[in-house]
């Protein structure tokens, strides 16, 4: 695993606004954790996960409370998840958003896995938090969890409003021995303990219902960037480099797997079989490409059904239509009637 586990310095928005509201001087505050200044300039840069840590200890401690975490979740602002926060805005769902950035967490950080995982009646996004070799002790801290939780929460009652439903939170540390009131005041739910997994529980309705702010249009354009972002942080991930190539040509016809080959300055054979080592294939990301863009194109009405086949590759409508029939098992019409009269 990584032996640099760092996060998005955009962090450092929501905790400034929050240190200079506590009267906690910023600058003072980095310098005691050794953390340069300079990530207050550059949203693109990384801090180390526990000098986050740290710094995030250092408030509790100067203001002598434990609910620092809470301050932050706050101040929260969608560009501290760089062009991720934006794409989550404008989702067409929770359970999209959700979705958005359990795909993209590396943009956030690179400490954990995420994932969504769904019953008849929650959904939920878990953390499968990554642990150091040799003393098996989790990256995150419990303060580190309890903000980026609290943050979710804040997030997700922007996107829905206040009649938020949240089921459940739960924590993969023990207990703390000091009250947690702060936390349940907050998040007005369940909270769990050492449970097999950290995460937050949403109703699954609810996380399902359109979000008066969901703009597929948006989102899309949000996504290039962040597949070029994805790519400039992790150059060994060829899917969102390639990802990023085909956003860049698709409305003039789907790239070739060679000519894609040639533009990273890599062998058609060496390209396959990094992609197989990686458990996937060039048809299999172009397919995903097309059938992610269709979905957010169709439900835009002014766009009409043959001008979609052209944007996404398709040289003629029909080769088209059997690609969308292989998506949905309906056709591009059928699955358009059925948005507008939902």
């Amino acid at each position: 695993m990584n032996s640099y586990y760092s996060t998005l310095s955009g962090w450092m928005i929501p905790l400034q606004r929050a240190m200079e509201l506590q009267k906690i001087d910023p600058l003072k505050a980095m310098s005691a954790c050794g953390i340069d200044n300079n990530v207050l300039k550059d949203q693109e840069s990384r801090l180390a996960a526990e000098k986050l840590s740290e710094l995030l200890v250092y408030c509790n401690n100067q203001t002598g409370s434990h609910d620092f975490s809470v301050k932050v979740a706050e101040q929260f602002h969608p560009g501290m998840f760089h062009a991720l926060g934006y794409a989550m805005m404008s989702s067409n769902t929770l359970k999209d958003a959700m979705a958005r950035i359990a795909q993209y967490k590396r943009v956030v950080s690179n400490t954990c896995a995420l994932s969504v995982v769904e019953s008849d009646s929650t959904l939920g996004l878990e953390m499968s938090i990554f642990k150091f070799d040799g003393t098996n002790r989790q990256v995150l801290s419990l303060i580190s969890v309890e903000t980026f939780l609290a943050t979710l929460t804040r997030f997700a009652s922007e996107l829905v409003g206040p009649e938020l439903s949240l089921k459940k939170v739960a924590f993969s540390f023990p207990k703390p021995l000091y009250p947690i009131q702060y936390l349940t005041d907050f998040l007005k739910c369940e909270i769990v303990y050492d449970a097999e997994h950290s995460g937050i529980y949403f109703d699954a309705n609810q996380a399902n219902d359109k979000l008066a702010g969901g703009n597929p249009l948006i989102t899309q354009a949000h996504e290039k960037m962040l597949d070029e972002f994805m790519s400039r942080i992790d150059k060994n991930d060829l899917t969102h480099v390639i990802k990023s190539k085909i956003y860049e040509v698709l409305p003039l016809g789907a790239p070739s797997q060679k000519e894609v080959a040639e533009q990273l300055g890599m062998s058609l054979r060496s390209l396959q079989r990094k992609l197989q080592e990686q458990g996937t294939s060039y048809k299999d990301i172009l397919e995903q490409v097309r059938k992610k863009l269709t979905m957010e194109y169709i439900a835009q009405k002014h766009i009409s059904l043959s001008e979609i086949g052209y944007l996404v590759g398709f040289s003629s409508v029909g080769n088209f239509n059997r690609a969308f029939k292989r998506w949905t098992e309906c056709t591009p019409g059928e699955y358009r009637n059925n948005l507008l009269t939902e």
